[in-house]
């Protein structure tokens, strides 16, 4: 009778020891999913950081677009007063001009 009840009294006293491993084991197991997660989404754009970077990105076009204008006005219109090599200067704008107008949208 004496045999009988150290089993029980053995697996009541491992039992607890025994949960702090199953919970070690499940963090181990689970652990390269939660890796591969954050993974992800660090490498991952969200929508929002998209359309902030296309926003950016066409403010830019446009004020590179802006820039290369104004310095074509300002081209033409001593080219207008007889300025040779401004008349130069403003067809090379001006080629620029139509090479980028199509990658940018419309200012509105």
């Amino acid at each position: 009778m004496k045999f009988g009840h150290r089993p029980m009294l053995l697996a009541v006293c491992v039992v607890p020891l025994l949960s702090g491993c199953i919970s070690t084991a499940a963090s181990i197991v689970t652990a390269p999913v939660r890796v591969a997660g954050k993974a992800v989404d660090w490498t991952t754009t969200s929508q929002s950081e998209s359309d902030r970077n296309l926003g950016r990105r066409v403010r830019k076009q446009q004020a590179e677009l802006g820039r290369i204008d104004r310095q074509y006005q300002k081209h033409l219109s001593a080219c207008r007063r007889g300025d040779q090599h401004a008349c130069d200067l403003a067809r090379q704008d001006y080629e620029q001009i139509q090479a980028i107008s199509p990658s940018v949208p419309n200012q509105r």
